[in-house]
């Protein structure tokens, strides 16, 4: 039998603020102070030498605006272009929701690329510095998307399933969750159930990918390894996922039954990745062993 997701978005509720204080929005403060945490620790390790903590500051800072702004651009771009040409000052409307990773990415590197001219560092040294302290921040990311019931899996009948209101037909959507309740123990609502891909990813992207980048980053590499074992890994691991994940309504699947456009972003990072990896067997290495 599956399970119903029953969780309230709202984390806290404020009197002065009726929308209240969303766990997503926490998802987002978790990541950065993580980002702060264990850039610390980069830091005083000599992982960024010549670097103190005012830098590093502005260099995360640089970075949180890169994930917003580039998040939500790359999402009205790579997903909902024609509504962004219909009524451009959709862009603003953030409470509808729509954050892309891609876009974040490409957010985060003109971020580190401004910083670096500033500080006349090589734009490489700095995205390798960066990459491990970013996957505990794409985990929080997708635990908040599991508390909001949002970006759901593909329907399953799997012991897995999860029974999402948001994703259920319009003769249940609007119904109170204590009816919602009582269908779904009289296991009406089954045939609804989904993969909570959420968690999947939150698992992939999140732990496994900071287990991996934390471990390997460990000892000094070469220029472009650590960037690129960042972009192999999540360009694999976001593909895995789309196999779970429901693709986006607005363009289904674009070919053979699978292809999703999750995929076709993804695809060109594991392409990097490999690139950025060859490259660095012949790169010099900015930090040294002991430092």
């Amino acid at each position: 039998m599956s399970s119903l997701h029953d969780i309230d978005p709202i984390a806290v509720s404020l009197p002065f603020w009726p929308h209240g204080i969303h766990w997503y929005g926490l998802m987002y403060v978790l990541a950065f102070a993580a980002a702060w945490w264990l850039g610390q620790r980069r830091l005083r390790a000599g992982r960024l030498p010549g670097i103190d903590e005012n830098a590093y500051g502005d260099l995360l800072f640089y970075g949180m605006l890169g994930v917003l702004l580039g998040g939500r651009v790359g999402y009205v771009l790579f997903y909902d272009l024609p509504a962004f040409l219909a009524d451009p000052l959709m862009l603003f409307n953030v409470r509808g929701g729509g954050m892309s990773f891609h876009g974040g990415l490409l957010g985060v590197m003109a971020a580190g690329w401004w910083w670096c001219r500033k500080h006349r560092m090589h734009w490489f040294d700095v995205m390798d510095f960066v990459a491990p302290l970013v996957p505990l921040g794409l985990g929080f990311g997708r635990i908040g998307n599991w508390i909001g019931g949002e970006l759901w899996g593909r329907v399953t009948d799997s012991p897995l399933g999860v029974v999402f209101t948001r994703a259920l037909p319009p003769e249940y959507a609007n119904l109170p969750v204590e009816q919602l309740r009582v269908l779904h123990a009289q296991g009406v609502l089954d045939p609804f159930a989904r993969y909570p891909s959420q968690l999947l990813q939150a698992l992939l992207e999140g732990l496994v990918m900071f287990a991996v980048l934390w471990w390997f980053s460990a000892k000094p590499r070469p220029r472009f390894a650590v960037s690129g074992m960042f972009a192999l890994l999540y360009g694999v691991f976001r593909i895995v996922a789309e196999f779970f994940r429901q693709p986006d309504a607005q363009y289904g699947y674009l070919a053979f039954g699978w292809l999703t456009m999750g995929m076709v972003l993804s695809l060109p990072l594991v392409a990097l990745g490999l690139v950025f990896l060859w490259r660095s067997h012949t790169a010099p290495t900015l930090a040294k062993e002991g430092a």
